[in-house]
């Protein structure tokens, strides 16, 4: 095992890790009215995002089994956020869609979290936001690789 101390790239990757992680939390706790879990939340997203797709599309997209994605979808059919319908061209599927109530959460959510880190940001100081901004960028390539 590495020692974090001797070796300053395996420390950055450290601390990265750690700070990104809770970034990611802190801001995943901004939720609209409905309360939804991140996975519930996620699904939703990925559904704003490239529309209609199978469970087991959202599945492979999560990277998650689809016994888990069904009972996910499921209680989200049951909060009328999402629906699902019979796939085009594949009885044995269904596809699954967003409800009106479903787009209004994902928009409510994404303000929610927009209005939180933008008054956030407003408090540091414009050297400190040049700094994020450029972080923004490496952290896009890390999130691609």
């Amino acid at each position: 095992m590495t020692d974090l101390r001797a070796d300053p790239v395996a420390e950055l990757a450290n601390e990265l890790r750690t700070a990104v992680g809770r970034a990611s939390r802190r801001i995943r706790a901004e939720r609209g009215a409905a309360g939804l879990s991140d996975p519930q939340f996620t699904v939703l997203a990925w559904l704003d995002v490239r529309g209609p797709m199978t469970p087991g599309q959202l599945a492979e997209a999560e990277r998650i089994q689809p016994p888990s994605m069904t009972r996910t979808v499921n209680g989200l059919v049951e909060l009328g956020l999402v629906r699902k319908d019979e796939h085009p061209s594949d009885g044995r599927q269904v596809v699954v869609s967003l409800t009106p109530a479903g787009a209004a959460e994902v928009r409510e959510t994404r303000h929610r979290r927009d209005v939180w880190l933008t008054g956030l940001l407003a408090a540091m100081t414009e050297a400190e936001r040049a700094q994020l901004a450029a972080a923004v960028t490496l952290l896009h390539r890390v999130a691609a690789s």
